[in-house]
């Protein structure tokens, strides 16, 4: 939505179709990369891409590609790459999580939050998640989350220290940034980690410097657009080894909310529909567009 509106450029090289994850059969390619990786014409599988998704046909990098998962559907599939890329990277990686830590998702509802929650709890988290009604925080919960907090009724910083008892959480990833950073410094545990993935919020916060040195606190962030093919393709590596085989047990499962057409059909296309769902806030996971 912020590339069709003019604030989300383009990477350099990249296509300037929107959709960055995409699900399919191999048409074609080089033959000895692709029989590096493990794959051949006619294999199905879903990428992670630059650009050039809503297209019928999309070319992706192979060291970007996973296979499809067996038990999932194409549309399953589409909905797996960038949220499971970013997550992987962002609370694996960057935020470190380990098994008995607890992990606060800004938005449990999104495409990356029904991720983070899954995700987090199958490597043996503490979930704790925000969503903006009741029926999404029972969403929450019913992914897997320990604990919901409705943000409309009550502030989730307090509610992080009543439900932690004071110590606060290890890990937050957070889409919101803005306002959300400072009440987000006082809720992380000491040498906990703060990583903010996008700035709904907007860009500028004020934060207490001296909270984030007395609990020794590390804040960063990350965005995947522009990373390297040899960067993506190591998450996909850590993706493939870690969590494919839970997606392929169900231990984690695709959350689709809704599937268009891309063409439409209609006097508006599919991905038009699908564009003014996601502005509504209404889904729960990701929404995809098939042709």
């Amino acid at each position: 939505m912020l590339q069709r509106t003019g604030n989300y450029p383009v990477p350099a090289g990249a296509s300037d179709i929107p959709g960055l994850e995409v699900a399919g059969v191999v048409e074609g390619g080089d033959a000895l990369a692709m029989a590096q990786a493990g794959f051949q014409v006619g294999d199905r599988v879903c990428a992670l891409v630059a650009g050039g998704g809503y297209a019928q046909m999309c070319v992706a990098p192979v060291a970007q590609c996973l296979p499809i998962p067996a038990g999932l559907s194409d549309v399953e599939a589409a909905s797996l790459p960038e949220t499971f890329f970013t997550v992987w990277s962002n609370v694996f990686d960057r935020g470190r999580l380990q098994r008995g830590e607890t992990l606060l998702v800004q938005g449990g509802t999104s495409g990356i939050g029904v991720t983070a929650i899954q995700m987090a709890k199958a490597m043996g988290a503490t979930v704790l998640a925000t969503a903006g009604s009741d029926e999404k925080c029972a969403a929450c919960l019913a992914l897997g989350a320990d604990h919901a907090i409705n943000y409309n009724t009550r502030d989730f910083a307090e509610a992080v220290q009543a439900i932690t008892g004071g110590a606060g959480v290890d890990v937050i990833l957070d889409m919101v940034a803005g306002s959300y950073v400072a009440r987000e410094v006082q809720c992380l545990a000491e040498d906990g980690r703060l990583v903010i993935i996008a700035v709904q919020g907007g860009v500028k916060s004020e934060i207490n410097a001296g909270l984030v040195l007395r609990k020794r606190l590390t804040i960063t962030g990350s965005t995947l657009r522009a990373r390297s093919v040899a960067f993506k393709g190591a998450i996909a590596q850590a993706l493939k080894l870690h969590v494919w085989p839970l997606l392929e047990n169900r231990s984690i499962k695709p959350v689709v909310h809704s599937v268009f057409a891309a063409d439409g059909g209609q006097a508006s296309s599919g991905a038009a529909q699908a564009h003014a769902l996601m502005e509504s806030g209404q889904h729960v996971g990701k929404i995809v567009l098939t042709w």
